[in-house]
């Protein structure tokens, strides 16, 4: 059984978030722990919450009728970042879910300030949803990789159960800096090869340029519905997230976005 968890803010946005992560997981076993952080360590304050939260569970059992799936609440009084990493490593979760932007949404701006911090930081993968998207099954995967550090198994098995579940396509694209691949990068790429061994697979070499352009040029061509980006050292991603704003590289962020903290749980 997966387990992941959804931080709303109440808002519409976090909402449609909580709906995509349903319809992701529509025909497997999970459970989904819908979690709300307040500042305030007051019992009024923890009350209005919970009721806030009795009022969302009532809409979200209209959104399923999968008899293996399960919800739960928790109110939790705290920093939001400290609160989720506790309530991650607690529940072993497997991933947390959330809108790119929450109640206080700038239209000129990809991510609000907590999903990025999520995004940096929580210790599990993370799936981050557009302001406003429609929810569409996901026929192609985008996994762009530099085939430099190896997958995490665990983290591997969620984007196969999630490409099987929905018959998608998953694409590699090796962003190559050189013309041959070392023998580690050829164990890496076998073992991702083997994972995926029951989806339809295609791998792609680029040679190495502007990872924006080449990720946002592929997403267009091939009509990527997730996009794949792993978070560690020497990873595009980290590049990415240490740039001022994360708004900067331009990076196509219309479509939900996978990212794998490459950690061992």
């Amino acid at each position: 059984m997966k387990v992941i968890i959804v931080p709303t803010d109440f808002s519409e946005n976090a909402f449609n978030a909580l709906q995509c992560a349903i319809q992701y997981f529509d025909k497997e076993e999970a459970k989904f722990v819908i979690v709300h952080t307040y500042d305030l360590p007051m019992q009024d304050v923890q009350l209005a919450c919970e009721e806030k939260l009795d009022h969302l569970l009532e809409r979200v059992e209209y959104l399923t009728y999968n008899p293996h799936h399960s919800f739960e609440t928790r109110a939790i009084a705290g920093n939001f970042m400290t609160q989720l990493n506790i309530l991650v490593d607690l529940l072993n979760a497997d991933l947390v879910v959330m809108g790119t932007q929450g109640k206080t949404a700038d239209r000129k701006r990809n991510f609000g300030s907590n999903t990025l911090q999520i995004i940096k930081n929580v210790s599990c993968p993370v799936l981050a949803i557009p302001l406003e998207l429609e929810f569409k099954s996901p026929d192609s995967i985008l996994f762009p990789s530099g085939l430099q550090v190896p997958f995490k198994d665990r983290e591997l098995d969620l984007i196969s159960m999630l490409a099987l579940c929905h018959r998608s396509k998953v694409h590699l694209l090796h962003i190559a800096q050189f013309d041959q691949l070392s023998q580690r990068q050829i164990e890496i790429k076998k073992i991702w090869e083997s994972r995926f061994r029951e989806s339809e697979i295609e791998y792609t070499r680029h040679d190495l340029g502007d990872g924006t352009t080449v990720i946002n040029n592929f997403i267009s061509k091939h009509e990527i519905d997730l996009l794949v980006l792993v978070n560690s050292k020497h990873s595009f991603l980290e590049s990415f997230l240490k740039t001022p704003t994360i708004d900067a590289l331009g990076l196509n962020l219309k479509i939900p976005f996978l990212i794998l903290q490459n950690l061992s749980r």
